[in-house]
């Protein structure tokens, strides 16, 4: 029955997702579905009984006028879309994943990046040492993103072609998504956490004048602040990034077809009033988390920057409720 049933959503992916095109397909998974359990009970096997259901109602120019939807199949013209198969997908999403973890860990060694220089000074090792670590660091960075982006680029026909997958595909990259919707909520949790608290080690290192090994109290806390912040931003990309590599996906189907609306995923996304106003609400978070991280480093005022967050998320409701396309 699940062969019948891909086959089915496969006829009707692309018609337009109306009440009318729904009614028929429900009435012809019916007549399908009756008439493989008349096979079996006939003693056809599965295979057989598939063959069977295929073959007499697996065209649809055919049935189309008995299911009412005679002028919706003809008037329908399918853009052809490129259909991205279940391989593809699953090979998608693992380097999209070793993507997100090169470019998580490339942006981790350049926030910790100027720890090596204040450790050599503290150690009382050359200068030299400790420039040498941050270069190390940045030039490690740079090599990961420059490799991660070589590697992800053959699968830039994702978005700029129009492509498709079909039911069985949409159905395993949900079932992905919402796997890892407790691990995403984790990691973003956390990892918004631990920037907003960032300050606290180094708060606390500093009232109580706690000695490490005899480094230090400032540079120490300067140390822990950068670990806590790198740990955070390093947490908030990965996650960020495997959850986009399934909605990505998920969003490849039309939006107004039967395809597009397999399950909640595909939804349409928020409309808004111009392209001036979809480019500003994309980016509108992480513009945020840029001049939160920017005026936190340059002023160090870490116990009321995070201010910073429930005033953008008033603004972003105001935005939205007044860019969105009604």
């Amino acid at each position: 029955m699940e062969a019948i049933r891909n086959y089915l959503e496969t006829m009707f992916a692309n018609l337009p997702n109306t009440p009318e095109v729904l009614r028929a397909k429900n009435e012809l998974w019916q007549m399908m579905e009756d008439k493989y359990n008349e096979l079996v009970a006939d003693g056809k096997s599965d295979n057989e009984a598939v063959g069977t259901v295929i073959a007499e109602f697996g065209n649809l120019d055919e049935i189309s006028e008995d299911l009412g939807i005679r002028n919706v199949v003809t008037e329908t013209h399918d853009i052809t879309r490129r259909k991205v198969t279940m391989e593809e997908v699953k090979k998608y999403i693992h380097e999209s994943s070793s993507y997100a973890y090169k470019i998580s860990l490339g942006v981790f060694l350049c926030i910790i990046s100027p720890i090596g220089p204040i450790l050599s000074e503290e150690v009382n090792f050359s200068s030299i040492i400790g420039v040498l670590s941050l270069m190390t660091f940045i030039a490690t960075a740079v090599i990961l993103f420059v490799h991660s982006s070589i590697t992800i680029h053959r699968w830039d026909f994702l978005k700029e072609e129009l492509c498709t997958i079909d039911f069985a595909t949409t159905n395993y990259v949900h079932d992905q998504k919402e796997r890892y919707t407790s691990t995403y909520a984790l990691l973003m949790t956390v990892g918004i956490v631990l920037c907003v608290i960032s300050f606290v080690p180094a708060a606390i290192i500093d009232e109580l004048d706690i000695s490490f090994f005899g480094f230090d109290t400032d540079d120490m806390a300067g140390v822990l602040l950068f670990l806590f912040v790198a740990i955070g931003v390093f947490m908030i990309i990965l996650s960020y990034n495997i959850n986009n590599t399934y909605t990505s996906i998920l969003k490849l189907n039309n939006a107004s077809t039967i395809s597009g609306n397999y399950v909640p995923s595909q939804h349409p996304e928020t409309k808004y009033i111009s392209p001036a106003a979809a480019t500003i609400m994309s980016v509108y978070w992480q513009t945020i988390t840029c001049i939160y991280l920017m005026w936190s480093f340059l002023t160090f005022n870490w116990h009321y920057t995070w201010i910073i967050w429930p005033i953008a998320g008033i603004i972003s409701g105001v935005l939205n409720s007044t860019f969105k396309k009604h």
